[in-house]
């Protein structure tokens, strides 16, 4: 037997001023789409803002439905609405926002593994990373160089083979 470390690095920015001025500009528009966000039963707020590599900027927030496994992921919506209408155009940044209606929470919030599992595959089909900030409504903001970063293990297509 052979044990294998796995190692992951990110930084931290304490505030929004921190940033790069179109993470912030970013931050903002994910800012705007959580406050869209349809989530009547977990009341669990989430928006999404993609950058292309066209600098088109591409939003999403999650999106609940009575039969659960039916809602979609600020995340996925996002992406999911960028690869639809920008097939071939590189995700360069994605920005995350989340938290509860009712409450304030400030520990930055990673996107789920389903939706870092959406993300990898979009980072692998494009063949170059895609970096990834996330925070919750306040406070420090977490940034990633790669999605993989966040799922070094990922699934992908040539396990199919």
């Amino acid at each position: 037997m052979k044990k294998q470390k796995i190692i992951t690095e990110f930084e931290v920015y304490e505030e929004l001023s921190d940033l790069p001025e179109y993470v912030q500009h970013l931050m903002l528009q994910a800012k705007e789409a959580r406050e869209k966000a349809y989530a009547p039963y977990s009341n669990f707020l989430v928006g999404a803002a993609i950058l292309l590599a066209n600098d088109e900027v591409v939003t999403g927030s999650n999106q609940e439905n009575s039969s659960y496994p039916s809602g979609l992921c600020a995340e996925r919506t996002a992406i999911y609405a960028a690869g639809a209408n920008y097939p071939n155009i590189a995700i360069k940044t994605v920005v995350i926002t989340a938290g509860p209606r009712n409450s304030i929470n400030t520990i930055p919030v990673p996107p789920c593994g389903a939706c870092r599992q959406a993300m990898a595959e979009y980072e692998q089909k494009q063949s170059e990373p895609i970096e990834v900030y996330f925070m919750a409504q306040e406070g420090k903001i977490c940034k990633v160089n790669s999605l993989l970063e966040l799922l070094p293990l990922a699934f992908d297509k040539d396990f199919l083979k």
